[in-house]
């Protein structure tokens, strides 16, 4: 399950772990004008992690979701 918000500086998207058993903490998305936003909160280390992608990183991490092994360059449009 997931939700999206669109405000005034970023979209953000959450992702939220609804499977049966151990529940992951959820994983929100924040996506800017120039970057990526990954925050998850760890309960074990009372802490939020982040990861911060350019949007470069970004396209070739939805397109590498849909490709086999193998070491790629994304062709510039």
């Amino acid at each position: 399950m997931f939700t999206i918000e669109h405000g005034f500086e970023a979209t953000s998207i959450t992702l939220i772990d609804d499977t049966v058993g151990a529940l992951l903490e959820d994983v929100c998305i924040k996506s800017y004008e120039d970057r990526i936003v990954i925050e998850q909160w760890d309960a074990a280390r009372d802490r939020m992690h982040k990861i911060t992608l350019s949007m470069n990183q970004a396209r070739d991490l939805a397109a590498a979701l849909d490709l086999p092994e193998g070491v790629y360059q994304r062709a510039e449009p």
